[in-house]
């Protein structure tokens, strides 16, 4: 009888060489789409930046920082929002050149996100024992691809800043109890006012000391200014904190907060105040609530994540590069959906995994990058509008709504830099 035929070699996902180069197709492709993505916001040439060195050179020369305005085909008028504080940072870098202040901003904006990217991806690899290179290169490069990323730089922004100061200080130095908990969330209260919600935040936890140093902080660095710059100081705190036609128009469609939603309904007038009001209060005490469950659950991600998506919704003004939180909600989705991996959890593992999938496709094209809304009055006329116009809207409320909340064992308390905390979901 003739011999049996010999079986070619199986092909499998055990070949290291073929796993080598998929990887590095990944790697490569991920690579090859950035500038496709950025390009169109090339037009923004570092604006925000050239408006605060503007300010600075004006501010430098004994002019009152607050008077600064420029000219913007979309918010007819842009001046100088930020707190004193943020002044006292900035004015350095009015002294040098501005191709270098342009530089030194993006590579510590690059920097940041190589940085939180690798606290938040870390865990994950860990915990699901993936490949360390592979993995957190893919997320930088995808982190790197989300419009609020691309918006931060091509503007010129510091938002990646203020992110490095709240996650060094939410996920390591006030879970360890650090003495400095606090500072670093005060200090970002302090250069914008955004970060306050996380002060809130830590009271709504019981982290008393922590919100007190939080407050501290603020209020130390507040002084400071004040004691520089006294009347700039006064100005900002009575009378431009207070203007909300300073910040821009609340209807255009860069405004991803429920004032800018409401007002894309009653442009060209402001809605109704005691209505955004209570929306505010439904959105933030279900948000904040969800968000002191996870804390006490021992899972400071999902806890400041939550926050983080509140602020943006209730703050009246949240342009696309403030909303920083979709990339820890997705990496969150992404290891929920890796941890269902029971066969009677299947339904959860597609519906987080796709949910997570949908998130990054939804921040990576954006809502402003590729879409030209013009400089007229922006008004929701139809259910297609709402959707295009509200995009990051609706997907924060839906992400306040689904996000799990994970669950560690008692044993398993905290975690160091470098160390991957050992945390599971609720089933």
């Amino acid at each position: 009888m003739p011999a049996d035929p010999v079986a070619p070699p199986a092909v499998t996902d055990d070949d290291p060489g073929g796993r080598t180069v998929r990887r590095l197709v990944a790697v490569v492709a991920l690579i090859a789409v950035l500038p496709a993505l950025y390009l169109p916001g090339l037009k923004h040439n570092f604006f925000d930046l050239k408006i605060y060195m503007s300010a600075m050179d004006w501010w430098r020369v004994g002019h009152p920082l607050y008077d600064y305005v420029q000219p913007d085909r979309v918010q007819g008028e842009l001046f100088f929002t930020y707190p004193p504080f943020s002044a006292l940072l900035l004015w350095p870098f009015g002294l040098l050149r501005l191709g270098v202040t342009v530089t030194i901003f993006t590579v510590l904006t690059v920097l940041a996100v190589v940085l939180t990217t690798r606290w938040l991806v870390t865990p994950v690899i860990a915990r699901h024992n993936l490949p360390r290179a592979f993995t957190l290169t893919a997320a930088v490069l995808l982190v790197l691809a989300v419009e609020s990323t691309r918006e931060t730089i091509t503007f010129g922004q510091i938002n990646m800043l203020l992110v490095v100061l709240i996650l060094a200080d939410l996920l390591y130095a006030v879970p360890q109890a650090r003495r400095w908990a606090g500072v670093g969330v005060g200090l970002a209260t302090a250069l914008k006012l955004f970060p306050g919600i996380f002060i809130v935040y830590l009271l709504a936890t019981r982290r008393w000391r922590a919100a007190a140093v939080a407050s501290a902080t603020a209020a130390a660095a507040t002084l400071l200014a004040a004691a520089i710059a006294p009347s700039d100081s006064w100005r900002f705190w009575i009378h431009e904190l207070w203007d909300n036609d300073r910040v821009g128009r609340t209807d255009y469609a860069g405004n991803q907060s429920l004032f800018g939603l409401l007002s894309r309904f009653t442009a060209p007038e402001k809605p109704d105040r005691l209505l955004w009001l209570l929306v505010v209060a439904v959105v933030a005490v279900y948000g904040l609530r969800r968000a002191v469950r996870a804390a006490r659950a021992g899972d400071p991600l999902t806890g400041l994540t939550l926050t983080g998506l509140v602020g943006s919704l209730a703050s009246p003004i949240t342009w696309t590069h403030h909303i920083y939180w979709f990339v820890p909600a997705v990496v969150l989705l992404a290891d929920a959906a890796l941890s269902a991996d029971r066969p009677d959890e299947a339904r959860r593992r597609w519906w987080l995994g796709g949910l997570a999938l949908g998130t990054a496709a939804v921040i990576i094209y954006g809502v402003v990058t590729f879409q030209e809304w013009g400089v007229a009055t922006l008004r929701t006329n139809n259910p297609a509008d709402f959707v295009l116009q509200n995009g990051y809207v609706l997907l924060s409320v839906l992400l306040l709504a689904t996000l799990p909340v994970r669950s560690r064992h008692p044993e398993q308390k905290s975690h160091q830099m470098d160390e991957a905390p050992t945390s599971g979901y609720r089933r």
